[in-house]
């Protein structure tokens, strides 16, 4: 059984949702993820919540690292970020970001598609 989710955390997924829909409020869908990525940023430090943006992540095989991974957002620390902006998200999209998780050793991620109609209709929610 997995243990829960702790409450630093989920308050910290409940900030970029927040910031989220507030993006697609102003936005909408339509543009390109790269203008998403960008406006939520600008939300996020707009709110004084910490992130950075395009981490490198280095996936670890057999004891010998191997970089070329990146993270859109990771959000104080503890919750990943995958945005898109596709009129349907690819299947692959779930088990890439459980693999981030994994190799992070994060517990919380969101995928976030800025294209749904709404953005509550936009966000999977994933725990490892």
């Amino acid at each position: 059984m997995f243990e829960s989710v702790p409450l630093e955390v989920e308050r910290v997924a409940t900030d970029v949702i927040g910031a989220a829909i507030e993006v697609h409020r102003c936005l909408g869908p339509g543009f390109l993820e790269r203008i998403y990525e960008d406006a939520l940023c600008l939300e996020l430090a707009l709110r004084s919540v910490p992130f950075a943006r395009q981490v490198p992540l280095t996936v670890d095989y057999k004891g010998v690292p191997i970089p070329g991974q990146r993270l859109d957002l990771i959000v104080s620390g503890v919750v990943v970020l995958e945005l898109k902006a596709a009129v349907k998200v690819h299947e692959s999209c779930e088990p890439r970001l459980i693999s981030y998780l994994r190799t992070a050793r994060l517990r919380l991620g969101l995928i976030l598609n800025f294209n749904a109609r709404t953005m509550k209709e936009g966000i999977k929610r994933i725990v490892v």
